[in-house]
This record gives C-alpha cells, sequence and structure tokens, in this order.
C-alpha cells in the first residue's frame, strides 16, 4: 500500500517503546508514512536501534528541536499519537511545556486542529495523583483523544508498578477513526 497520509508517532519512555517496530510496521500496512520522535530518554533507550528505525520509516528519527536554519526534513503531519505518553509527557503537554522536541511538537499539533490521540502509560501509583486527571481533561479539552479510562484503558492497580504494554491496536483505530481516509 502506498502511503498517501503522515502519521507523527511520538514516544516517551515506557516499556512499550520496544514495541515501536512492530507498531510502525502495523500503521504502514494502514497506509500511513510514518514519522517517529522521541522524548530524550526514550532516545536513549532505543539508540542502538535508531537507525534501524530511520531505515524503517524512511525517515531521520527525532529527539530534537531543529537547529534554527535548518530545514524540516518530515512531511507535516496528518494526525499523530503520541504512544506511550509518560506521566511526565502528559502532564508537561497539558501544561504547555514544550522543553521537550515529542512534547512541544504535539501540542503544537494539537493547537492546529491535527487529529491527535494520547495513550497514557503510568504507574498505578501516578495515576492516582490528582494532576494526572486534571491534565487528561486539560488534553481532551484542546481536542486530544485521550485513550485512558473513559474511551480507553487504565493502569491496573493490581497489575505491574509499571505497564509494559500498550493499546497498540486502538490506539491506531483512534487515529483512523480521527482523520478520514484520502
Amino acid at each position: 500500500m502506498i502511503a498517501t497520509r503522515t502519521l507523527y508517532l511520538f514516544c516517551s519512555a515506557a516499556l512499550p517503546v520496544f514495541d515501536v517496530a512492530g507498531v510502525i510496521e502495523d500503521a504502514q500496512a494502514r497506509g500511513w508514512d510514518v514519522c517517529l520522535g522521541l522524548t530524550p530518554t526514550a532516545a536513549d533507550w532505543l539508540e542502538p536501534s535508531l537507525d534501524g528505525l530511520a531505515a524503517l520509516t524512511g525517515h531521520p528519527v527525532r529527539g530534537a528541536y531543529p537547529r534554527p536554519g535548518e530545514p524540516e526534513v518530515w512531511p507535516a503531519a496528518d494526525a499523530l499519537l503520541f504512544a506511550p505518553a509518560t506521566f511526565h509527557s502528559v502532564n508537561a503537554w497539558a501544561l504547555g511545556l514544550t522543553g521537550t522536541f515529542a512534547v512541544g511538537v504535539a501540542a503544537e499539533c494539537a493547537g492546529r486542529g491535527v487529529p491527535t490521540v494520547a495513550v497514557p502509560c503510568v504507574s498505578a501509583a501516578h495515576a492516582r495523583h490528582p494532576r494526572f486527571d486534571r491534565a487528561l481533561e486539560t488534553l481532551r479539552s484542546a481536542g486530544v483523544v485521550v485513550l485512558h479510562g473513559e474511551g480507553g484503558p487504565t493502569t491496573d492497580v493490581r497489575g505491574p508498578q509499571w505497564p509494559d504494554r500498550c493499546a497498540w491496536g486502538p490506539a491506531l483505530d483512534a487515529v483512523e477513526a480521527a482523520r478520514p481516509a484520502v
């Protein structure tokens, strides 16, 4: 299938980030041209795989803002999926703290009306923090489809301290639902 739509896939440093190659392949099979952006820690975790991920997507993997005057190396986004999105990334995004490339571009895309989906991946303790629910509400009020709680999976308080899986299939389905096919 020839990709005619561009998906920005942004990932924070949570265990599901190690599944990102399979998610890229799934998105490509759905007709998306995928550009991968990572938070600094996620980029560090995936450092041995970055060249392979760039080859898989056909685009450089980005974890930092370009320097002034550098050309844009990615096509414009038709949709954005931020998964896994950690407690830090979700809260920074909701507060407009754009110190990282991934959070900054996610905030910008949502502000431009680009269909945006977020899949938080947080520990049970973080999910109980009062700031987290407020952050999810803020993102939803900005038009972001948040797959957590109502409309998505929740952190299992009986499960492991940190989730090791992400709802990748439902996340890509939500991207498809948010963005009409071309």
